[in-house]
């Protein structure tokens, strides 16, 4: 007999749960308490309702212009750049979008008025969702991530539902105080991805675009390409399959089947990666609703596709 997936088996509970409503600080009901996917995702309506609670942090995801235009009122700026690692590429090899010094990142997080306390909402303007869901991961590998959720659908689901936007600047914020707790089993490297090959409980996915794991474009690393094709043994998942045509986050049922049918099995974590590590953290945020462990291989094809001594797969076998 097949053993469903127990998040698959779970998933119309998972829906039933998502109308459940968030409370500002812990989450209210053992219900609520059991589905991850209802302290993750969050609706315009109950942002419409929590917007001036005093612990709330709203955080505004894509280009600064257009931040200035329009935003959410009582919305701040973050740029998923000013929480990564500096990147150095005057030798062509450095490698882009890395995870930060936690000191570095608890700067600029207090700067924007985030404490131990805070309430954050992240949220993408325009259709930078990948982005919004690289900030989410970093909120959660520096302790952040029981107290983070992503608005679904950004701001235009927003608009759509009537809610106002503003152009007038959010007064500076008062600075934060928090204390990192890095969860640094959120991020695993080449030789760990390289030793768990073939570990049984460990199903490695490429979240990028299927002409990409396919081998018929290269990531490329600072203009130059690296090698086509896709980590070994490695399923697909692109990033798009996560989200629908309005950028609203797939129900459980539909997440739960992309995943199985990627053959996540119950009880295995699933580890992702893309070009840089952007990409995939969207894919890893579905399969985090559905309370699957995750692991973000960081350097991703950026780092494994230069190094050749790293196994390679294309459709017709290794290079």
């Amino acid at each position: 007999m097949v053993r469903r997936p127990h998040w698959l088996a779970n998933a119309a509970a998972l829906m039933g749960a998502a109308t459940l409503v968030l409370a500002s600080g812990p989450m209210v009901g053992r219900a609520a308490a059991q589905q991850p996917r209802d302290r993750l995702v969050v609706t315009p309506e109950w942002l419409a309702t929590h917007l001036h609670d005093p612990n709330l942090v709203l955080l505004h995801v894509g280009q600064r212009d257009d931040y200035e235009a329009e935003h959410i009122p009582g919305a701040r700026y973050i740029d998923m750049h000013s929480i990564a690692a500096p990147e150095d590429h005057d030798a062509g090899t450095g490698l882009s979008l890395q995870m930060p010094e936690p000191g570095a990142a608890v700067d600029t997080l207090e700067s924007l008025g985030i404490s131990d306390d805070s309430r954050i909402v992240v949220y993408y303007g325009t259709n930078w969702v990948t982005p919004a869901a690289r900030i989410l991961y970093t909120l959660d590998w520096i302790g952040l991530g029981d107290r983070t959720s992503l608005l679904d659908g950004g701001m235009q689901q927003w608009k759509t539902q009537g809610h106002p936007t503003t152009a007038e600047p959010t007064p500076p914020a008062t600075p934060g105080t928090m204390m990192p707790r890095v969860r640094r089993d959120l991020i695993v490297t080449a030789e760990w991805v390289r030793d768990h090959l073939h570990d049984d409980r460990v199903r490695i996915i490429d979240a990028r675009a299927p002409v990409y794991y396919d081998g018929i474009q290269p990531t490329y690393l600072h203009r130059a390409p690296v090698r086509k094709g896709h980590i070994a043994g490695a399923a697909n998942v692109p990033y798009t399959a996560i989200a629908d045509d309005a950028l609203r986050i797939k129900s459980a049922e539909e997440l739960a089947a992309i995943f199985q049918k990627a053959g996540v099995q119950r009880g295995d974590t699933v580890v992702g990666y893309c070009h840089l590590g952007q990409q995939a953290t969207l894919m890893l945020f579905g399969a985090r609703t559905l309370g699957i462990p995750i692991k973000l291989y960081d350097g991703s094809f950026q780092e494994w596709g230069s190094r050749n001594e790293l196994p390679v797969e294309l459709p017709g076998g290794e290079q």
